[in-house]
């Protein structure tokens, strides 16, 4: 193919892409379909091949996917997410002015704890839409408040964008977290007060009877020492990775994320006098869905960026954005940001465009980490506004509700969120 043909070729393979992944095909599938087609058509299918087997490997990936994974797995098992879940809930239900941002917040932060948006949408969802139900809030309002919160895992050293993008800056993941912390946290206070105005606006934040619902947190007894055990990973991480700790602590520096989540996983087993036996092969079963269903769709998007890469298409979207001037920023935002709507996935368009694009952002003006965040942030909350997403259909079903009911209510605080974003990432 000539130069303008290949890329004519691969604008076309991208566009069928993102319709398959709209209607909801398999991601991995499309993904490694779409790039090995585009490698055959530039007359390179080994590069299809290398980025497969080159993405199997990837070592910080799988080791912090993984662990945390298993981390997760081992919670669940042990009870003491929901010893957190229900801590927060009794907490929200003393303070019902500001319950429905309360519970979004909330969902955010045990979504670190718990990074799969479905995994905690179903799990806190159980517990705190019963609870803003029989505090008078509407259903869809209510399913509403525990979806937004479903972008927590951006602080999740086991969320499979900052490894990543740790890797492409070389830097360690608690870094990359670091670095975009404020953005992440100003984009769910943004979201979380939103809701409560929209709330407010529609009368839906008091007056609901339900004879159905009772308070979901009432008849369970909270251990306060098992609801802090999920966020003592993290929080050693973010301790260890103080200049001043490091230097009072030799070893500090070299506790990892796979170290941090194993030592949590003790502390689980050893507090809950859980068997053993059987939290090390949750934990393993975690570490291999962790590897099948995340570390997957990182290896089909590699592929699918070496198609993109055959035909030439990379360096000539990266030229345009060159010439763009301003309009790096939008394009790293509002593209992930988008087809997070309308796929209900921020995974795929945010991977693709981390690993094409996101190697040359000193081309641009901006560090890896900075372009990488704004992508990776931009990208769950496009699929937090999604009537799509397997979270807003678990949240949905919970209340009764259909998802686009919603996807209304979230958009306004997601689209100022995300604006938000983009002005403290790259501006």
């Amino acid at each position: 193919m000539t130069g303008n043909v290949s890329i004519m070729f691969g604008v076309a393979a991208v566009l069928v892409t993102a319709y398959f992944l709209i209607r909801q095909y398999e991601t991995r599938t499309v993904l490694l379909a779409s790039g090995f087609i585009m490698a055959i058509a530039a007359l390179a299918p080994l590069n299809a091949f290398n980025a497969f087997s080159t993405a199997m490997v990837t070592g910080g990936l799988i080791q912090n996917i993984c662990a945390t994974l298993g981390f997760a797995m081992v919670l669940q098992l042990t009870g003491c997410d929901k010893h957190l879940i229900h801590s927060m809930a009794k907490g929200l239900s003393k303070f019902r002015p500001v319950i429905l941002p309360g519970v979004a917040i909330a969902t955010f932060c045990i979504n670190i704890a718990l990074p799969s948006a479905a995994g905690c949408a179903a799990t806190v969802g159980v517990i705190m839409i019963p609870l803003l139900i029989s505090q008078g809030i509407a259903p869809a309002m209510a399913a509403s408040a525990v979806m937004l919160g479903t972008f927590g895992s951006i602080m999740s050293p086991g969320l499979m964008h900052n490894p990543m993008i740790a890797g492409l800056a070389g830097i360690e993941v608690v870094e990359v977290i670091r670095g975009h912390a404020l953005a992440a946290v100003a984009s769910i206070l943004v979201g979380a007060f939103s809701l409560a105005v929209v709330a407010s606006i529609f009368k839906e934040n008091k007056g609901y009877h339900s004879e159905e619902y009772g308070d979901a947190s009432a008849d369970f007894s909270v251990n306060p020492l098992l609801a802090i055990i999920p966020i003592v990973p993290i929080t050693i991480l973010l301790v260890f990775s103080i200049d001043a700790v490091k230097a009072a602590i030799p070893w500090a520096g070299s506790f990892t994320v796979p170290h941090a989540m194993l030592f949590g996983a003790f502390l689980s087993i050893l507090f809950t006098k859980t068997s053993p036996q059987k939290a090390v092969k949750n934990f393993f079963d975690g570490m291999g869905k962790g590897y099948g269903d995340v570390l997957g769709i990182i290896i089909a998007a590699g592929v699918f960026v070496a198609g993109m890469d055959a035909l030439g298409l990379i360096s000539a979207f990266i030229e345009l954005l060159k010439t763009s001037g301003n309009m790096v920023n939008v394009a790293a935002t509002y593209g992930p940001f988008l087809l997070g709507v309308i796929s209900g996935s921020g995974d795929a368009a945010a991977i693709a465009f981390n690993q094409s694009v996101t190697p040359h952002a000193l081309d641009f003006g901006f560090q890896v980490s900075q372009m990488g965040s704004l992508a990776a942030l931009a990208g769950a909350l496009g699929r937090t506004m999604s009537p799509l997403a397997g979270a807003a259909i678990i949240c949905a079903g919970l209340a009764k509700v259909n998802p686009f009911e919603l996807a209304k209510r979230i958009a306004p605080g997601m689209l100022l969120a995300s604006a938000a974003a983009m002005f403290l990432l790259a501006m």
